[in-house]
């Protein structure tokens, strides 16, 4: 990613972005919490891109360089910790569960003065500990470094409705579907059904965010049919893809 900025200190904000914006890569000194209220949030990194509806957030440590893209109308709540404060103990940006108290928090502290008060340090003592019990969630679509695989994820990229075989593709990179399989493995840690599950639910995120509707969501992204799909995005994310989006994101006052 060229022309990196840097950011010395994490900001802590709120920031609006209208669906597609970018915000180009840069890095801070201290480590970032992002989260999306309302849309949903891609943060790319050189190992791979990472995505969180309403219900997630995005835990960004020191030093990564990274990119943000807003999916729907964007409300992304920024959330600046020092080194000191590392209640996730990650070095690579992870996704973690946001559960009402955890959302309530972030947005309260977001949203209120920037000041030394003594309540502002108790908000921030309060979610320094949700963030430390927040279960970390398996959204993370590695970049390969193989390229065959480069070559081969890029076409599954560009169409996540391709349900060619692994054999198949493997046609189209000049590689076997064995071949394949073990620089997955190697690779990216996963198998590639496992890598394609979470391209495709990275991409139905997006179209959601868009307001595609459940079953055309389905159909675009490889699915047989849309109760295929609700069951697979059921069982990641713990509710259905009508209601990804989770509560109205404004926050009161």
């Amino acid at each position: 990613m060229p022309d990196i900025r840097h950011q010395p200190i994490a900001p802590t904000r709120t920031q609006r972005l209208a669906t597609g914006a970018e915000i180009d890569a840069h890095r801070h000194d201290d480590h970032q919490i992002v989260y999306a209220g309302r849309g949903v949030l891609t943060v790319t990194a050189s190992t791979g891109t990472w995505v969180a509806p309403a219900t997630r957030a995005i835990w960004v440590p020191a030093g990564t360089v990274h990119a943000h893209q807003a999916h729907g109308d964007l409300e992304m709540h920024l959330v600046g910790l020092e080194k000191g404060d590392d209640p996730i103990g990650l070095g690579e940006p992870t996704v973690l569960a946001v559960g009402p108290l955890l959302r309530e928090l972030i947005l309260a502290y977001t949203d209120a003065p920037l000041d030394d008060s003594p309540q502002r340090a108790r908000l921030r003592a309060v979610l320094l500990d949700q963030l430390r019990v927040s279960p970390h969630q398996p959204l993370h679509l590695p970049t390969p470094t193989s390229p065959q695989l480069q070559d081969l994820c890029a076409l599954l990229k560009a169409d996540p409705g391709d349900n060619r075989t692994l054999a198949q593709l493997g046609r189209c990179v000049g590689a076997s579907s064995r071949t394949l399989s073990r620089l997955f493995r190697a690779d990216l840690n996963m198998t590639f059904p496992q890598w394609r599950t979470q391209l495709r639910l990275h991409h139905a995120l997006v179209l959601l965010a868009e307001n595609t509707p459940v079953t055309a969501t389905a159909h675009q992204c490889g699915w047989s049919s849309a109760s295929a799909f609700i069951d697979v995005f059921h069982r990641t994310f713990g509710h259905t893809p009508g209601t990804h989006h989770g509560p109205p994101a404004s926050h009161p006052g």
